[in-house]
């Protein structure tokens, strides 16, 4: 088949194969053989910053083999936040590809990471000393009218720093000898959104990780070596991290590698790809069912998923009806719907039925998987038993709890263990009901959880606040029928600015900059005021009521100035529509 149809679907590793580091033994010389990345050592770390392709996956078990620490970077995020993960964690090394491309529209990833780097220039302690480039798109590059236009690195290239991936590994040996670690030592950092605004750098170790993951994918999945397992999380996140790559090659399994969009060419390309591989094993997110959902039962029943035995789903809670649909429609009622939780920092499934074993409830993640013991508790820190709803916590550590938050253990005891000293706290709600099944109910904190994905409301509001015409600013969330939530903007513009829509169109654009199009706002509201206790804390309880047009607010009496309540409300409508 062409190479399109190669870098698109179908990836098999791990065949006969106990340990993934094994399947990187012929990519790691690049690492460790060309002399100007020599010097590349155990502990040392990598930025990657790829599209979902294979030399994703090469290049994060090759760092694995000599004990480099990858940190990989979702390729939606902004130049900005890709500057921000290199200098927080010290890399030495980018990885990154030409571009490639999301549905029809081109994506320029060199240039992003030239403007990363450019960034990083400025700042003293930047230590970056190479960029190898995976060149992904060549020669096939089109412009609007569909013609072969240009080569991106023949526009974009750094000859001090850039160095061809091709070239590099032209040469290559195909022996690379592992180095050797402690159990303890750090395989990776993924970074994920703090409530202060600065991403967190989510330590996770060799050992353990590894453990957690390969444990958890071989039961909470059923794996058999007859199967084929699809996960279309992006490797940017902690779900491709564990169940595209380390869970799966660590059991041996065959999965399915899917570059793109789920509904590109067509919407029923999800569904294609299911029938053209038998897969028999899926783990997607309830933000994509949401969306099938949207074009109703036509498109599945043009393809065959009778080879579908289990389907999985994490990054948000599900609702009950795109759970039903789920298992009525593309599960045809035969398969369990495994419904799990888990963070970046737990590293694998906290809660989960297992396949055929569990009672399954739509909507419940059920109960906890092995060696989990959670536990609810009220706002004084006390443990609920019975029927019971309140702050998710664990009582216990796990393999894959993170280790540290990198760079600033403080932050890491600060966020996980002062509110209940003795507990990891989740920053979670939840409910369990008089048969014990526990459901996720949301975030108790500034989190905002858009399509599966944790922002920081402080991250949004920052880059807003950039802007010359805001004066302050509150992000929360709203609910969305697609994406699970969205983001709901109170704007204060400074005396003598209005909300035009010139202005509104430059704040989007502000957080597409600095964050990524995924953090852009769905609503941008102008907020004369904003509801603000006497000692100056916004009240963003109150501006979630808001956004969602409920009157029922609860307690007020800590308002300076409830008036501006009314004042939100009466301009809701127009932001709304």
């Amino acid at each position: 088949e062409s190479l399109d149809e190669f870098y698109s679907a179908l990836l098999i590793l791990g065949r006969n194969c106990n340990c993934p580091s094994v399947l990187a033994n012929e990519h790691t010389e690049l690492l460790v053989r060309d002399p100007f990345v020599a010097g590349v050592q155990k502990g040392d770390r990598i930025a990657i910053y790829l599209p979902v392709i294979p030399e994703l996956i090469y290049a994060m078990l090759a760092c694995a083999r000599i004990g480099a620490i990858h940190s990989v970077v979702f390729a939606g995020f902004s130049a900005e936040s890709l500057f921000e993960r290199i200098l927080d964690s010290q890399c030495i090394l980018l990885i990154t590809a030409d571009g490639f491309y999301r549905g029809e529209k081109l994506v320029n990833l060199k240039q992003i990471a030239d403007d990363a780097l450019e960034k990083c220039k400025d700042k003293e302690d930047f230590v970056v000393k190479k960029c190898i480039v995976v060149q992904h798109l060549g020669d096939k590059v089109k412009n609007n009218h569909g013609q072969i236009c240009c080569n991106i690195l023949q526009l974009f290239w750094n000859c001090e720093t850039d160095m061809r991936w091709d070239v590099l590994m032209k040469d290559s040996s195909e022996q690379c000898e592992p180095e050797w670690v402690d159990a303890e030592h750090p395989l990776f950092i993924l970074y994920t959104s703090g409530s202060t605004g600065k991403p967190k750098g989510v330590l996770h170790t060799v050992a353990g990780y590894l453990i957690y993951t390969a444990i958890s994918f071989k039961y909470v999945f059923d794996y058999h070596d007859d199967d084929v397992y699809w996960c279309t999380a992006d490797i940017g996140w902690i779900t491709g991290h564990s169940y595209v790559i380390y869970g799966p090659l660590a059991n041996g399994a065959t999965c399915v590698l899917f570059e793109g969009l789920l509904l590109y060419p067509h919407v029923g390309r999800l569904y294609e790809m299911i029938e053209k591989y038998k897969v028999t094993k899926l783990y997607t997110a309830p933000t994509v069912i949401r969306m099938l959902m949207k074009f109703g039962e036509e498109p599945v029943r043009k393809f065959n998923l009778r080879s579908l035995k289990i389907l999985g789903c994490a990054g948000e809670p599900i609702n009950p009806e795109a759970w039903t649909w789920y298992y009525n429609v593309i599960g045809n009622g035969q398969c369990p719907i495994i419904d799990t939780f888990w963070q970046t920092e737990t590293g694998g499934p906290m809660m989960t039925p297992l396949p055929a074993a569990t009672a399954l409830k739509p909507g419940s993640t059920t109960f906890p998987f092995f060696g989990v013991l959670p536990a609810i508790l009220n706002e004084h820190g006390e443990e609920l038993e019975g029927e019971a709803e309140g702050y998710l916590v664990f009582k216990q550590p796990w393999p894959s709890i993170l280790r540290t938050v990198y760079g600033d253990n403080e932050r890491f005891e600060m966020t996980y263990f002062k509110q209940f000293p003795g507990f990891y706290l989740t920053g979670d709600s939840c409910r369990r009901d008089g048969e014990g099944y526990y459901w996720i109910t949301g975030r108790i904190d500034d989190m905002l959880n858009v399509s599966g994905h944790l922002l920081s409301s402080a991250e949004v509001e920052s880059a807003l606040a950039e802007h010359s015409a805001v004066a302050e600013v509150a992000a929360v969330s709203h609910p969305h029928p697609v994406k699970g939530e969205c983001i709901y903007c109170f704007v204060t513009l400074k005396d003598g600015r209005e909300l035009t829509q010139t202005i509104t169109d430059e704040l989007k654009n502000k957080v597409r900059q600095k964050i990524g199009p995924i953090a852009t706002p769905d609503y941008i509201q102008n907020a004369p005021g904003l509801p603000k206790t006497r000692s100056g804390k916004i009240m963003r309880r109150i501006l979630r009521h808001i956004a969602c047009n409920e009157k029922d607010l609860g307690d007020t009496s800590t308002l300076i100035d409830p008036t501006v309540v009314e004042v939100l409300f009466s301009q809701r409508c127009q932001a709304a529509a």
